[in-house]
Order: structure tokens, then C-alpha cells, then sequence
């Protein structure tokens, strides 16, 4: 297999000329981003840092930041991508685990760099005035004479690490997830295939590159010598304003920026009749956002993929309103099972129906092959040869996998498992509910109780709700028993529901005053 530096070595060779890269003024062909590429490549290497060492990078969505990713790949650098709004003990900790022998980052991240002890024991690169930097990205980017370089680009192979992307770690410190240059272009390559891209798309890259969506994005493009348009941080009126000026032709984002697509004021008079191909990812898409996107684009393909950094596909379902809530069959790429919830092994299978735990054959091309530096983790995650994802889940009667939460995030009440997911699509349909989460709430009689968060669009009372799931096909014992309104969904930076915070009361109550809970408190 190709790796990734010979990857885009295609682009170059096929379509010079092609637009590949814009940063609001700063755009690039291949042919003109290519030796850019390569200069940073050497300009990495100059700076001490040899094939397989790594280089944490700390940096929005800017063409910095896709520069360097392609310059690792060429140079044979492991890229660690960490979260630019990373706390000073975070940056200190991936440092330290992943070994990095220099650091890029930017004056928004500067303070976090600065309070790590062991980010200021190796080399920083710092972009537009940074302080702390002991170099500049002009100093990287500085044309170089390569006579050996020119010819001989890439120091890499496919058995090679590409990047080590490190989990949220929202239940503790994050894992990284080391992935070779063979998975990530197994990856980008079913990402093709399983969203129909042709030569030449065009893609928002607002999703970040620390992330394995946005990467898979950025990857993705090289393959069908398409765009990337970088979105240093997510507003609505930019990205539909970019939509519009660049004639994008594909989306690939988490349901909460479709969310705030829609909701945004500039969306009624946008031009976003290029986009033809939506494609989500992250979390759940619940059935009204579902309906609203499908009614305000009309696009020719609607994709839900489910995957993780570990595994980027499980799942793919290429039409998501045809069955909402379904996340389709395995991928291209992989075998996928469901086991019962308590199974130690890949081969205690649930039923057709049951709820169980999501597994992965980690056999399959895009599969990592384990945490870095965290045998704790691979004793609890990985068994037999499959990847135990830690989500519930079950198979329906025509063989379609339904996603039903997190194992961590099963609300037990009264001795019933209730997943949080199928309440929000019944109560995402209220025209009247902007968002929603539930949660399970410690109980003194249940253990705990279905507690719904709720995001107003217009104004409905808890009665109003507790009446549309009584007339909903929700069965009795997984209607919510308290209606909380609040101002915002917390959510993490890639869109996920943080349902730990709204467990812990970290949330704005509506400012409007609470309406009145439903009678209801028993299970009847």
C-alpha cells in the first residue's frame, strides 16, 4: 500500500493546477502547496526531529496546521494533534506520554504551552509572534536548496505511524490511539467510497485536525484531488459564507453544527445549492434535525457514519432518513457484532433485537492495534481479536445496527436499562424543542430517574412534553419523569453531549422561569 506522502504525490502528478488548499486569502494548487510541503518537511528535520519521532502540534484549522500534517507524512514525523483550547496539565501530559520532540503552537494556545514544564524542555515553533517560541514557522517554511530532497520526498512507508490522536478522556486522562499510514489511507479511501466523492469535491475543513473526522476530510480531498477549506473555528455565517464564495460540494460534520447551520439568521439567503452530499458523524442525529436538514438541502446523499479514532468505520448508512436512528451495516472495511452487555467474550452474541455492546473485528484495514502506552486500557478494550467499543447497541430484524448510547451513559431505573438516545428522538420531534438531552438522575426509590434537558425553540411546558411521549410509540417505563429547560446543551468541542455535566447540575437554567414538572412520578 501507497503511504500518505506518495498519497498526495498522485494529486500533484494528476491535477497540479487543481485548487487545494484555501485559508481565507492564502490559497494553493497542489503544484504551489507541494514544495511548501517539502520545505517544512526538511525544515522539521533541520530542527532535530528524525522518522518516527513525534511532534505535537497545537493549532486550529489553519493552513499552517494541514501544511504540517502532510509535511509528517512526507518526513516520516509522527503528527500529534492536540485540542487548541488544551488546559496547561493536558499539554504537560501529552508531552510527556507521547514523547514529542518539539511542539508547534499559536498565540491562542500560547499560556497553555508556557505553564507545561515539559513543553519548555524541547523546541517550540511558534506561529505569528507567539511568545515562548525558540523558532518561527517562517523559519520552517523557508525555501531550502534539496538536491537530494527534490527526488527522494518522502521518508516514510505504509507500516510507518502516521499520527497518535489522543481520546477526549472525559472519564479520566485521554488514550492515544496510534494509527499507521496503511490504516489512515484504508480510511480516507473507504471514506471515498462510502460517500460517493468524485474528482474535485469540495469540502468544509471546520471539523478540527485533531479529530479523526477532520482528518479523515483532509485526507480525503488528496485522494480526489479535491479542496479543503479551512475553518479556523466554528461560526455559522463563515462557514455558509465559504458554502457560497467557494461552491462546496460535500459536508461532513457532527449534528450540532447542522444545528446551528439551520438556526443561524444568514441561512434563508445563503446559496448552498453546490452542497449535494451531507454526511455526519460524532453522535446521534436526532429525527427532527434529520427531517430539516433533509427539507433545507435536499441532497442527492444523506450518509450517517459511525466509527472512532480507534476504528474509523464501523457503520455507514448512505440513505439516514430512510430509517432515522440507524446507523446502517459494517463498512467496507470491517466486521462488526453485537454482544450481550456483561459478555467477557466476542463470541457471547445477543439476539436479533437485544441490546448488548458494539464490537469491532480489529482485523479490519482501518483498525488501530492498540492504545500507546496504556496496557490498562487494551486489557479492557480489546479481547480476542475484536475492539469492545464501550457503545450499546442492537441489530434489527432486516440486519441494520441502531446506536443506542454509551455503556458508561445507560440509565438503570427501577432495574430497566433505558437508553438516552431513543427519548431524545421522540421528544427531538416537539416542534417546539430546539435540542435535547436526557440523563439519569440518582433516584433514592429508582436508583435513578429520566431526567430531560431541554433547549426551547418556542415555548411548550413540561405537561406539554410529558403529553407528547405519552402519545408517542416510547414505551411507559422510558418517559421522562422531570423536565429541566436550560439555555444550552453542554457539549464538547467536537459536539458530543456531555451528559456527566448535566448529572453534576454544570448547566444555565432557561431564563425564562421553569414551567411546572408532570404529576407523574411512579412507573405505571
Amino acid at each position: 500500500m501507497l503511504d500518505l506522502g506518495r498519497t498526495f504525490l498522485q494529486s500533484v502528478e494528476r491535477s497540479p493546477n487543481a485548487l487545494a488548499l484555501v485559508d481565507g486569502d492564502v490559497q494553493l494548487t497542489y503544484a504551489q502547496w507541494y514544495p511548501i510541503i517539502l520545505n517544512v518537511a526538511v525544515g522539521l528535520r533541520e530542527l532535530g526531529l528524525q522518522r518516527g519521532d513525534r511532534l505535537l502540534v497545537v493549532l486550529q484549522n489553519r493552513w499552517e496546521m494541514a501544511t504540517l500534517h502532510w509535511a509528517g507524512q512526507f518526513a516520516g514525523i509522527v503528527i500529534v494533534p492536540l485540542n487548541w483550547r488544551a488546559k496547561p496539565e493536558e499539554v504537560e501530559y501529552c508531552v510527556t506520554d507521547a514523547g514529542a520532540k518539539a511542539i508547534v503552537y499559536e498565540p491562542v494556545s500560547a499560556d497553555s504551552v508556557a505553564q507545561s514544564a515539559a513543553a519548555q524542555k524541547v523546541p517550540r515553533v511558534g506561529l505569528d509572534d507567539a511568545p515562548g517560541r525558540t523558532t518561527t514557522f517562517d523559519a520552517l517554511i523557508v525555501e531550502r536548496t534539496r538536491s537530494g530532497d527534490v527526488t527522494d520526498t518522502t521518508h516514510a512507508t505504509a507500516d510507518d505511524i502516521s499520527l497518535i490522536l489522543y481520546t477526549s478522556g472525559t472519564t479520566g486522562r485521554g488514550k492515544g490511539v496510534p494509527r499507521r499510514h496503511r490504516h489512515e489511507r484504508a480510511g480516507a479511501l473507504a471514506h471515498v467510497a462510502q460517500n460517493l466523492y468524485r474528482r474535485g469535491e469540495r469540502t468544509l475543513g471546520v471539523m478540527p485536525l485533531y479529530h479523526t473526522m477532520g482528518v479523515r476530510s483532509l485526507l480525503a480531498m488528496a485522494l480526489v484531488d479535491g479542496l479543503f477549506v479551512c475553518v479556523r473555528r466554528w461560526n455559522a455565517k463563515l462557514a455558509l459564507e465559504c458554502i457560497s464564495k467557494h461552491a462546496l460540494t460535500c459536508l461532513y460534520l457532527v449534528p450540532t453544527l447542522y444545528h446551528d447551520l439551520l438556526a443561524d439568521s444568514a441561512f434563508a439567503s445563503a446559496d448552498t445549492s453546490s452542497v449535494r452530499k451531507l454526511g455526519f458523524a460524532g453522535a446521534p442525529m436526532n429525527d427532527g434535525l434529520l427531517k430539516r436538514l433533509s427539507a433545507a438541502f435536499e441532497p442527492e446523499l444523506f450518509v450517517n457514519h459511525y466509527g472512532s479514532s480507534e476504528v474509523y468505520t464501523f457503520s455507514i448508512d448512505q440513505d439516514a432518513t430512510k430509517k432515522p436512528g440507524s446507523a446502517g451495516r459494517a463498512g467496507i472495511n470491517t466486521r462488526l457484532r453485537v454482544v450481550k452487555l456483561d459478555a467477557l467474550s466476542p463470541d457471547e452474541i445477543a439476539e436479533v433485537g437485544e441490546e448488548g455492546q458494539i464490537i469491532v473485528d480489529l482485523l479490519g484495514d482501518e483498525a488501530f492495534e492498540g492504545y500507546w502506552n496504556r496496557a490498562d486500557a487494551n486489557a479492557k478494550s480489546l479481547r480476542d481479536g475484536w475492539y469492545f467499543t464501550g457503545d450499546t447497541g442492537y441489530f434489527d430484524a432486516d440486519g441494520d445496527l441502531y446506536v443506542t448510547g454509551r455503556v458508561d451513559d445507560m440509565i438503570i431505573s427501577g432495574g430497566e436499562n433505558i437508553s438516552p438516545v431513543d427519548i431524545e428522538s421522540v421528544l427531538s420531534l416537539h416542534p417546539a424543542v430546539d435540542e435535547v438531552a436526557v440523563a439519569g438522575i440518582k433516584d433514592e426509590r429508582w436508583g435513578q430517574r429520566v431526567v430531560a434537558f431541554i433547549k426551547r425553540r418556542d415555548y411548550v411546558d413540561a405537561e406539554g412534553l410529558d403529553t407528547w411521549c405519552r402519545q408517542s410509540d416510547l414505551v411507559n417505563f422510558k418517559r421522562p419523569r422531570d423536565y429541566v429547560f436550560v439555555d444550552d446543551i453542554p457539549k464538547s468541542p467536537v459536539g458530543k453531549i456531555l451528559r456527566r455535566k448535566l448529572q453534576a447540575g454544570e448547566y444555565t437554567p432557561d431564563s425564562n422561569a421553569q414551567a411546572a414538572q408532570p404529576t407523574a412520578t411512579t412507573k405505571e
